[in-house]
Parts: structure tokens; C-alpha cells; sequence
């Protein structure tokens, strides 16, 4: 079967050949890939694309289809096709000035979480401070489960900050969430019970080297940390330090391999370590947290 016969074909057959035409291309998610572009171009989810195997494919389906597949064979990620991705069980919209919100972001959510329900407890609602939020992914994830918690979200692009403000009205978190645009945290005041950040940390040697979906797709600011990708951490950690509130935490995403020279930037601005780095399903070092000393 070919592209340009993918209409009158079954949905079952159309699936099993853009898995088929994916696998051949090396992608790894292959029979994932082609479930979700096809459910996503028929307007059916898993359930619905089992019921409805048989059905045959109409003309404007397949060419839906049939443009989705080329975009994922030219190495654009599922997520930048259908322009939204689910992260921490919500789903948000996407933009091309925003990075894909990946699962192991999730554990800065989980780290931040702990963190902050540590405290003791206190009279006013938890202030949070987002650095370089993106699409506003971590920031909104963390008001999700914090119902009485207030944020602000920052980043230098105005255009990533369109979208973060769509993603916190999509999910009724606009009375709770605000944004900002700046260097950091350059237009914020103090107070804050936690600051979350994923900020760049690809060494610029090393971003020419990434996956095309990656390389291609997400947008470099957001990427590219520096000679030893530690530049975002130089500028943010001490402003951390100057904007949490006493007994305050800050938890961010490091790269591989830069736990001990972010600890260290933390230590210089007078923070405490909470504990050792939390790792990702994968393993891998992934998110840190310290803390402002109490007063």
C-alpha cells in the first residue's frame, strides 16, 4: 500500500502501514507514532480506532493522514504535529517557542512538591516562581495539585509566554497564574516559597548533535546553556537566593553529569542541599532542590 491509496483502505490496514512506513524509518516509537496520528487525523481516540478498524478511510482523512506522515518522516515529533502534549496528566498547547514538555520534567513536579509541603505550614498561599516557563508546563502542573497556591511564570521570549497564558486558561488556572516577560527573574520581588526552573543546559557544542526532533523542532534559547551548559544556572541561582523567603526551596532540572557543579553554584549563593539529586525512570540524575536558611 502506498500513501496516495491510504483512502478506502481500512483504518486497522492505514495504521499498521504508517507504523510500518515509521519502523522503516528508524523511529523507535513506531506503532505508537502511527496510533496517534491516525487516531488524532480520524478525530477517534485508542477506543474508537479499535471499534471502528474496519471502517474504510475517506479521501480528507487520508490526506490528513497522509501529511501527518510525511512531517513525522522529516523528523518532526508527534507533539510539534499535533501542536499539544500531555504532560503531568494535562494537556497543553505548544508553540514553536516553546520546548515539548518531556516526562522527565516531571520529576522537578514531583521533587517541587515535596519541597514545599515539607514547610510549615502558614497563613498565606504558597507563592511560586517559574523561571523560564515555557509553555508554562511545570508552573501549572505544580497549581494543579496546589489548589490555595498562587505563580508567576517568566521567560525572555514574549511569544513562549502567549502560549503559557492559553495553557493556564485551558486549565482554569488564570485567577492563579501570571506572567512575565524578562531575563530570569529581573522583574520579580522577593517572597517566594518556591522557585522551579528548567532552564537551557546543552553544552552549544553538543546542540548541533541532538536528535533532528529535538534539534530541528525546539527552539535554541531554550536549549543551548553555554560553553559548559552551566549558564542559566550562573544567572538564576543567585537570584533565587535573593527572591525566596526564608525557609524558602529552589528545585531545578540539570543535564547529565551537572548535579555537583550546580550544587556547588547553589552552595556559593548561600543555599542549603537538601539531599542527594532525584533521578528520572530512566535513572539519570535529574532534578535537585536546596533551600534558603530560615530566619
Amino acid at each position: 500500500m502506498t500513501p496516495t491509496r491510504l483512502a478506502g483502505s481500512t483504518i486497522d490496514s492505514v495504521r499498521r502501514e504508517l507504523a510500518a512506513r515509521f519502523a522503516s524509518a528508524g523511529i523507535e516509537s513506531a506503532e505508537l507514532d502511527a496510533r496517534i496520528l491516525a487516531g488524532a487525523a480520524l478525530g477517534l481516540n485508542l477506543t474508537g480506532l479499535i471499534k471502528a478498524a474496519r471502517r474504510p478511510v475517506a479521501d480528507t482523512e487520508a490526506a490528513r493522514l497522509e501529511a501527518f506522515a510525511r512531517r513525522r518522516l522529516a523528523g518532526e515529533p508527534v507533539a510539534r504535529i499535533l501542536a499539544e502534549k500531555e504532560f503531568w496528566g494535562l494537556s497543553f498547547k505548544l508553540s514553536t517557542e516553546t520546548l515539548v514538555p518531556r516526562p522527565d520534567t516531571e520529576t522537578v513536579v514531583e521533587l517541587a512538591l515535596e519541597m514545599l509541603r515539607a514547610m510549615p505550614r502558614s497563613t498565606h498561599a504558597a507563592r511560586i516562581a517559574d523561571i523560564g516557563t515555557g509553555s508554562g508546563a511545570i508552573l501549572l502542573a505544580l497549581l494543579s495539585e496546589l489548589p490555595d497556591a498562587i505563580g508567576v511564570g517568566t521567560d525572555i521570549n514574549p511569544a513562549a509566554l502567549i502560549t503559557a497564558s492559553d495553557n493556564a486558561a485551558g486549565l482554569e488556572l488564570t485567577s492563579r497564574a501570571s506572567f512575565v516577560a524578562c531575563s530570569y527573574a529581573a522583574a520579580l520581588s522577593g517572597g517566594f516559597d518556591l522557585i522551579v526552573s528548567n532552564p537551557p543546559y546543552i553544552r552549544s557544542a553538543d546542540v548541533a548533535g541532538l536528535a533532528v526532533e529535538v534539534r530541528d523542532h525546539d527552539p535554541h534559547l531554550a536549549l543551548d546553556g553555554g560553553a559548559d551548559g552551566l549558564d542559566a544556572y550562573r544567572g538564576l541561582i543567585p537570584e533565587a537566593a535573593r527572591l525566596l523567603a526564608p525557609g524558602g526551596a529552589l528545585v531545578v532540572e540539570a543535564g547529565i553529569g551537572q548535579c555537583g557543579d550546580i550544587e556547588g553554584l547553589m552552595t556559593m549563593a548561600g543555599l542549603t542541599i537538601t539531599g542527594p539529586p532525584r533521578t528520572d525512570l530512566s535513572g539519570v540524575a535529574r532534578a535537585l532542590a536546596c533551600r534558603k536558611k530560615p530566619r
